[in-house]
């Protein structure tokens, strides 16, 4: 955490767009498989695979070590404070505040993922006074691509975020959302 970012409260509750965004809790682990073991997170995203109880408990335990040091804070999707449908992020790092998001399968086609940046990037703006907030998305990512637009984020003109995971090449685009 850089010496100027104030740490993140101890709990977080964000409520807008018809979405209630929460911490996970223990109760959540069995139900984050369904949410996150899917080809199309395993591909898209840097969450594990496959994704087991065992993993949302590492996953879960890494959160909350992350929002301790001040660089993320990972909230539930949820309508109404209930049962996750998935997830949005907020992560400190040199390159900005940047947001990130993954929705269970079953939830999909609903545009929670875009309703949960808009909220969470209202968030960063209001409550701990950035001035941009920033995706980092494929191209390829029809989905993600659809979110950034649907949230109000605009394609900057900035060099590819090139690299290799889970033994694959990707080249990220970064889109950003400026404080209105």
């Amino acid at each position: 955490m850089s010496s100027t970012a104030l740490p993140f409260p101890d709990r977080i509750e964000l409520t807008g767009e018809g979405l209630v965004l929460r911490d996970w809790t223990e109760a959540d682990l069995a139900a984050t498989p369904d949410l996150f073991d899917h080809p199309d997170i395993a591909y898209w995203t840097p969450i594990v695979s496959p994704f087991d109880e065992a993993a949302a408990r590492a996953r879960l335990d890494r959160d909350r070590q992350l929002r301790a040091e001040g660089t993320a804070v990972l909230l539930a999707i949820t309508v109404d404070g209930g049962a996750p449908l998935g997830e949005v992020m907020l992560r400190r790092a040199p390159e900005g505040t940047e947001l990130g998001y993954a929705v269970g399968p079953a939830h999909r086609g609903q545009g929670l993922a875009a309703r949960a940046v808009r909220v969470m990037a209202a968030y960063a703006f209001e409550q701990l006074g950035v001035e941009r907030v920033i995706l980092e998305l494929e191209a390829e990512n029809a989905a993600s691509v659809a979110v950034a637009t649907g949230a109000g984020f605009s394609l900057l003109d900035v060099p590819l975020i090139k690299g290799e995971e889970k033994g694959r090449s990707y080249a990220l685009q970064t889109w950003g959302r400026i404080l209105p």
